[in-house]
C-alpha cells in the first residue's frame, strides 16, 4: 500500500492592477483663437483636422471638453505641454487633468 501523502496543488493567481486613467480636459476661453486651439490639438494629441475642430467647438459651446484619456503621467505631460504652447504665444489656453471614474 502506498503511504505517501499528497498535497493538493494550489495555483497562485496574481492580480494585475491596471493604472488609474486620467482625462485631459480642454477649458474654453474667449481669447485663444480657434485655429490655434485646433493646431495644438493636432500637434499634441495627434488628432485629425476634423477631430480637433469638433473638440474645440464642443469646448466652446459647453465650456469644457474631454480631449483624451491616458495614464496619469502621460495625461499630465500632454496637458502641461498643450497649456505651455498657448502661454508661449500669450494665450490663456488651459488644459487640465482629472481622474476618470
Amino acid at each position: 500500500m502506498n503511504d505517501a501523502v499528497t498535497k493538493p496543488k494550489t495555483k497562485v493567481r496574481t492580480k494585475v492592477e491596471h493604472p488609474r486613467l486620467y482625462k485631459v480636459i480642454l477649458v474654453n476661453d474667449d481669447f485663444t483663437p480657434r485655429d490655434f486651439v485646433v493646431m495644438v490639438l493636432k500637434g499634441e494629441f495627434r488628432m485629425t483636422e476634423d477631430e480637433a475642430y469638433k473638440v474645440m467647438i464642443t469646448a466652446h459651446k459647453l465650456g469644457v471638453c474631454v480631449v483624451a484619456v491616458f495614464t496619469r503621467d502621460v495625461a499630465e505631460t500632454k496637458a502641461t505641454r498643450a497649456t505651455d504652447a498657448g502661454r508661449a504665444k500669450g494665450y490663456p489656453l488651459l488644459f487640465t487633468t482629472e481622474p476618470e471614474n
